[in-house]
């Protein structure tokens, strides 16, 4: 039995070795970790010696318990909040509110679009039987939270349609779960409760939404009486998680109300009532988390790929992902082209290469397959209709992360050569925050709400931040002299300003040291009279 300590040693080893080996070959960090998670399987089942083969089994079998029936609730209710808590805050609401509408179809009524072309075609086409077909569409068909969150953190792409696909992968959990209980209970009862799930829905959906807004605007509350940083980031992890374990226990999406909540700080609370030194601590810090849960994640679903049972499903799993391919054409495209059709503001269309990002972007991953293993222990079918459903959802899961994550990145790259004017407008709004910060740090310490140490050492920080963006103005964009002579100037004037506050700092320290040596002079002489 292995140390928790050389278990998390391994962990954050696996994690290096993903990072160098992306670094190297060119590698999606995320399929860095599937190939590691693959291999770990094999290699754990292998003769290692002592401490380091049972440190990989140990590793091996805590990151399978995500894929028990309870581990599936761990992995939704454990990894997933953060990554979309972490995505959410940074949907600004001008973008919602632009793709809102077609984002909750999408969710919505796109799902169950979905879930009766896979399970139809699979019925009438590939022939599984119903219950198989059915259960692995409502499984299936709402797009992978953690999947799709990720892929647009790393591809460039406007910040509308990465929030249109965001939003659609967090939203859909409710609806997903209203299919899968239909699917259930009509296995289970031969009935079909339209009406009944419906309104289950609606409660689901609706519900989360109240929770999640009830405890961020809680939240907000107690925010505007704190100011010290790390207990701001205890609030906001109390949100994620409180939000999502309130509207669970209530029988609410919890993910939805984790989205509520992020959506509310990140327009709301991260600009109002948190001060602007502590906003980017909050934000690395939510950044951070989100890596792990994808990390967890990869390394998750590359422990489950079992390549020699994937090779004897091969025929299968290639009918399913087929079948997955044409339920989200059969969605996206008349979704989108139809709110593309009826807009009358040109910032809410939808055009065809942005219905092609949607395409692609609708992958399956980890949740998908941690959910699968709800059907085992539900004993609506038999043991070996389940392990059919399990091959097929990974298999599926599998073949998009590598075949649609790729072609992803090389269509967006081809079709969104605006991608350098973005990055100048993200450096541009970078360099005014910075310059805000600094005419906010200045106006507190003339009124006196910080100290010399702490004015010197927040500007130390502006400084630091300034010589990031000047680094990658040389590095990404190349000549860009406005934007480059705005960040020159700006970090010599904190120079100037560091170096005036400190010989003024020293300045002062002298002249008490003088002080102090002449009121003791002074002191003895008197003694002396």
């Amino acid at each position: 039995m292995a140390s928790i300590e050389l278990l998390i040693t391994g962990f954050l080893i696996i994690l290096l070795a993903a990072s160098l080996i992306s670094i190297k070959s060119k590698l999606p960090y995320t399929l860095a970790l599937v190939f590691i998670g693959i291999a770990l399987v094999f290699l754990s089942n292998s003769s290692l010696p002592g401490s380091i083969g049972g440190s990989l089994s140990q590793i091996r079998d805590y990151t399978l318990t995500l894929g028990s029936s309870q581990g599936g609730e761990l992995f939704v209710g454990l990894v997933v909040p953060p990554l979309v808590f972490d995505a959410m805050i940074h949907i600004k609401s001008s973008d919602l509110k632009s793709v809102l509408r077609a984002s909750f179809v999408l969710s919505t009524v796109g799902v169950v679009v979905a879930t009766v072309v896979v399970g139809v075609l699979l019925w009438l086409v590939v022939g599984l039987t119903i219950p198989v077909s059915f259960l692995f569409a409502a499984v299936v068909s709402p797009t992978d939270t953690a999947t799709v969150l990720e892929v647009f953190k790393r591809i460039k792409v406007p910040s509308k349609l990465s929030a249109l696909l965001e939003t659609e992968a967090s939203f859909n959990d409710a609806t997903g779960i209203m299919i899968f209980t239909i699917v259930l209970t009509s296995i289970s009862t031969s009935t079909l409760p339209l009406f009944k799930s419906a309104i289950s829905f609606g409660l689901i959906f609706g519900g989360g939404v109240a929770v999640g807004l009830g405890v961020a605007f809680v939240a907000e509350l107690i925010t505007s009486l704190m100011s010290d940083r790390l207990s701001e980031t205890i609030l906001t992890i109390t949100v994620v998680y409180g939000s999502y374990a309130a509207a669970a226990g209530l029988g609410f999406s919890g993910l939805i109300a984790v989205s509520v909540a992020g959506l509310y700080f990140g327009n709301y609370t991260i600009n109002t009532t948190i001060r602007p030194s502590n906003r980017e601590a909050l934000r690395i810090f939510w950044e951070f988390a989100a890596f792990l849960g994808n990390s967890i994640a990869f390394l998750f679903i590359g422990m489950r790929t079992d390549l020699v049972r994937l090779a004897q499903s091969a025929e299968l799993i290639v009918a399913a992902y087929l079948t997955v391919l044409a339920a989200r054409a059969a969605t996206v495209y008349p979704i989108l082209t139809f709110f593309d059709k009826v807009s009358k503001s040109i910032d809410q269309h939808f055009p065809l290469k942005w219905r092609n990002v949607a395409m692609l972007g609708g992958m399956r991953g980890a949740l998908s397959i941690a959910l699968s293993a709800t059907i085992v222990s539900s004993s609506v079918i038999s043991t070996a209709n389940a392990n059919t459903i399990s091959d097929m959802v990974l298999g599926v899961a599998f073949t998009s992360i590598i075949l649609q994550g790729g072609l992803l990145s090389s269509y967006a790259k081809g079709k969104f050569p605006e991608e350098v004017t973005t990055k100048q407008e993200e450096i541009s709004v970078r360099l005014a925050a910075v310059s805000s910060d600094i005419d906010a740090l200045q106006k507190m310490k003339s009124d006196g709400k910080v100290s010399e140490g702490e004015f010197l050492s927040e500007l130390e920080r502006d400084r630091d931040s300034l010589a990031e963006i000047l680094d990658e103005l040389e590095r990404t964009i190349g000549p860009t002299s406005l934007l480059k002579v705005r960040a020159t100037q700006l970090y010599d004037s904190i120079s100037s300003s560091l170096t005036s506050s400190a010989s003024k700092s020293q300045k002062n320290e002298r002249d008490a040291k003088k002080s102090s040596a002449y009121n003791s002079n002074e002191n003895g002489e008197e003694k002396k009279s």
